[in-house]
């Protein structure tokens, strides 16, 4: 007992050295700590970006599947690593604490990666699903230690967040554009290598600058005997291991991936409730009413934004000419990169707008700008319907026109998903925020399973049908998504000032 005493006292006693109201009372806009966790996040994004703009052209390219069964596949995948951040969330407030799952996250999806660039074809589904459980471990911890960088109440937050946002999709931007140039130019191994390869910066750097966060993010079972508390540790681990196999077989059969996904979001739901119905104050449980309002809102969005790594990733791969404005390109780099060049140009000019609008008293509310988002993505979907209107004969479109689809798309997202960040955090009562952030991402493996079911719906089922066909396959579809998005606006909206009392002095 005495020899584990001194590893305890070295990996979170020094770290204790710096207090929380010493991180929380910086001066200026943002916090030091706020750099190195999106440092750490951008190399993630690079990954997860990369790999995600490339999953579906190479199941079809290289595993031969119809684009139907790659979209089926695609929100299997995608669902998969949200459904587990809702896991890795619980797992770090009860057990491992923010450091110890992000950095467990990160070790599992170097060794994913590492697989898939060793054998592609051979060891695809086994290095997938090991990213899958590495991501569930990281992804939903980075975000609660930001939050936890701010007093409750800092108005500075909302900004930090979108800041944080705004620099992960450096990692976003440069991720979807080599990994698909590595993969189409040259090799997809030098893709899933890429997206390993930085991965280890991240964790390099992660080691490096966590002593920097103090106490934010060290396990919840510090107090606890070294030799208790490290037992409980390995029974996450094991768990983690374990679900594996499952993983892999659902992933493999979609099918299992529908029974899974029919029982998670219930049994997330009730333990939502049963936590609601543990907290003591009426104020904290219509918040938590709020936040669950704005996550189930979620999980409408992304299930028309996340066709951009399925249906969107294949329509670009065959329909889409090369050239955009006044030089080539491959459309896929387009369609995974352009969304994040738009959010790194556009989200401190929209944070510095909201600003402004707060100054003059006119800003609009969160749950308003929940229903900008769908507005806003409904006229995105428009356009896309719209690029049939530039096709030629063979079938092929303007690579222009669905770029400026992608530049409105953009602005929908900024008007949702980093504030929706900062609200789950604002809403949720300190011991919850793990649960309710991964609540958040649950949300998106929601709106991720749909967006595969949306996708292989639009998808021309005809494995010889032309592009043209294709093309009016896809757009046809589009327009219906856009038309679902306004009426969804339009309802949130509506209920708004509904949500906005439940959100209290939240705003």
């Amino acid at each position: 007992m005495k020899s584990s005493e001194p590893e305890n006292s070295n990996s979170e006693g020094k770290s204790a050295e710096l207090t929380l109201d010493q991180i929380q009372n910086f001066e200026g806009k943002y916090p030091k700590q706020l750099w190195y966790l999106f440092t750490v996040e951008m190399w993630e994004r690079f990954c997860f970006y990369g790999m995600r703009g490339i999953l579906t052209i190479f199941m079809v390219d290289q595993l031969s599947l119809h684009a139907k069964e790659a979209n089926l596949k695609y929100g299997a995948i995608q669902a998969f690593v949200y459904a587990f951040t809702f896991l890795g969330g619980i797992f770090a407030d009860k057990i491992l604490g923010f450091k110890k799952s992000l950095t467990f996250g990160a070790i599992m999806m170097i060794v994913g990666n590492v697989l898939i660039a060793i054998a592609p074809h051979d060891l695809f589904y086994i290095g997938i699903t090991l990213s899958v459980v590495g991501t569930g471990f990281f992804k939903p911890n980075i975000s609660s230690m930001v939050g936890y960088l701010y007093k409750d109440g800092d108005v500075r937050k909302e900004a930090g967040f979108s800041m944080f946002y705004s620099g992960i999709n450096v990692g976003a931007f440069f991720g979807g554009a080599i990994c698909v140039w590595l993969g189409k130019g040259y090799s997809w191994s030098y893709a899933f290598l890429a997206a390993g390869a930085v991965m280890v910066l991240g964790l390099i750097t992660f080691t490096l600058t966590k002593k920097h966060l103090g106490p934010i993010g060290d396990s919840p079972l510090k107090d606890l005997a070294p030799s208790k508390r490290k037992l409980k540790e390995l029974y996450v681990y094991i768990i983690a291991l374990l679900t594996i196999p499952l993983i892999y077989i659902m992933i493999q059969n979609t099918q299992y991936t529908d029974l899974f996904m029919y029982t998670i979001g219930p049994a997330a739901l009730f333990y939502f409730f049963y936590q609601l119905f543990k907290t003591t104050t009426k104020e904290a449980r219509k918040k938590l009413m709020a936040a669950l309002i704005l996550i189930l809102l979620s999980i409408v969005f992304f299930a028309f934004f996340e066709q951009a790594g399925g249906s969107l990733a294949l329509f670009a791969n065959e329909n889409l000419r090369s050239s955009l404005t006044f030089f080539h390109i491959d459309p896929n780099i387009v369609n995974n990169g352009a969304n994040a060049l738009f959010v790194i140009l556009f989200s401190p000019l929209l944070g510095l707008l909201w600003v402004w609008l707060n100054k003059k008293k006119i800003e609009p509310n969160t749950v308003v700008k929940f229903g900008i988002s769908f507005l806003l993505l409904g006229g995105s979907f428009f356009i896309l319907y719209g690029t049939r209107l530039f096709a030629d004969e063979s079938g092929q479109t303007s690579l222009n026109i669905f770029a400026s689809a992608y530049f409105v798309m953009t602005l929908a997202e900024l008007c949702l998903s980093p504030i929706g960040l900062s609200m789950i955090t604002s809403l949720s009562p300190k011991h919850l925020s793990g649960m309710m952030m991964g609540l958040w991402f649950l949300a998106s493996a929601y709106g991720q399973y749909l967006a595969g079911i949306i996708g292989a719906g639009i998808s021309n089922p005809n494995e010889h049908a032309s592009l043209m066909e294709k093309l009016l396959s896809y757009t046809g579809g589009y327009q219906q998504l856009a038309i679902y998005a306004l009426i969804v606006g339009v309802i949130v909206l509506i209920i708004s000032p509904i949500v906005r009392k439940l959100m209290q002095e939240v705003k």
